[in-house]
């Protein structure tokens, strides 16, 4: 069983983020969010179940890393894969831990591009979600994940499959070979009015071809 690409969102409410004020050593201001980052033992709308032991797992993992000095970093909106985009970071996470069923985080934003863009919607009420990045093997008969990783905490505006693209078809492509190619292709190909025409063309054979 191969490891897959594996994303799971929650909302504002979802997550219960609380938006927190605190000051460094230094007394320099810093902004937090606090939250609910991964749900255990229930399933999901990815129809994915999480046990609380493999949570555990991945959150001891994120706080070892950190413990040793690497930064976790974080993302804005719905990263293609498991690498860090360093154009795209918001935030580090601080530490996370258990609460219940569920792996809970603190996330410490950042003064860079992202990370200024995600402190002014945040002051201005914008209510932000979350969303885990990891992989890990699923049952496909049960739902049930093993062998469960945490890479990141993102920031995501409107948790949601990237460009509209339903999650397990979007979380499909990643698991390809040369997925993230097609993806480039299938977003390219939107924004080309003669390649959306031939489909138009195509498609509409393929309909008068149907036989009803």
């Amino acid at each position: 069983m191969s490891s897959r690409y594996l994303r799971e969102d929650l909302t504002f409410s979802q997550a219960n983020i609380q938006i927190l004020e605190e000051a460094d050593v230094a007394g320099k201001k810093n902004l937090y969010l606090k939250g609910i980052c991964i749900e255990g033992d229930k399933r999901n709308a990815n129809e994915r179940i999480y046990p609380r032991h493999e949570i555990i797992k991945a959150v001891e993992t994120i706080n070892e890393q950190i413990r040793n000095g690497n930064s976790v970093l974080g993302e804005v909106d719905h990263p293609d894969d498991l690498k860090i985009n360093l154009d795209r970071v918001c935030h580090t996470v601080e530490g996370m831990w258990m609460d219940g069923h569920a792996g809970c985080g603190k996330l410490k934003i950042l003064p860079t591009p992202m990370g200024e863009l995600i402190k002014t919607l945040l002051t201005s009420g914008v209510k932000l979600g979350v969303s885990s990045r990891g992989s890990g093997n699923v049952d496909d008969r049960t739902g049930h994940v093993s062998d469960f990783e945490i890479v990141t905490i993102d920031v995501v505006a409107q948790p949601s499959a990237p460009n509209a693209y339903p999650t397990a078809i979007y979380e499909g492509l990643m698991n390809m070979k040369y997925g993230h190619r097609l993806l480039e292709v299938a977003r390219e190909a939107g924004q080309d009015n003669r390649v959306q025409r031939y489909l138009t063309s195509e498609v509409k054979k393929l309909i008068r071809n149907l036989k009803i």
